[in-house]
């Protein structure tokens, strides 16, 4: 398994990786263009696993100087329970450190139970206390 940092020449394998994979919603705003300017923002902090070449896994972190944020934390269904989610959360964790940042979230659907067991276990606190909310100024569906 190697694991590098997630460029966007690398878009393609990582997009077809997540809408492979139930559970992990693409829309409008994971365009090529919107993921490069997050790249760009946040460089050295998002990465894959590769295994023969091919995109097996994929974390994507930033952070807006207060806080990190965890998106697209995927692993193809094939290759789960090897500890490869862990190692790449592991890496986004430590280059938001790196950027002084302690604390970080990430999001899952209500429906994804799959991924609310996974972020239990693995010691990850499931926030009851706030509820978000989102404004889209886009008339689009899937902004």
């Amino acid at each position: 398994m190697k694991i590098t940092e997630l460029t966007i020449d690398r878009y393609g394998e990582v997009l077809a990786l997540m809408q492979r994979t139930p559970g992990i919603v693409v829309r409008e705003a994971d365009s090529p263009a919107a993921v490069k300017r997050y790249l760009e923002r946040n460089q050295a902090l998002s990465f894959i696993a590769e295994e023969e070449g091919h995109v097996v896994g994929c974390a994507m972190s930033g952070h807006d100087g207060r806080r990190g944020y965890l998106q697209h934390v995927v692993v193809d269904p094939a290759f789960r329970a090897q500890g490869i989610a862990q190692i790449l959360v592991a890496r986004c964790l430590e280059g938001l450190a790196a950027c002084d940042i302690e604390k970080a979230h990430l999001d899952v659907l209500i429906t994804n139970a799959e991924a609310l067991g996974y972020w239990k276990r693995r010691g990850w606190t499931r926030r009851d206390d706030i509820v978000r909310f989102s404004f889209t100024r886009s008339k689009k569906q899937n902004a």
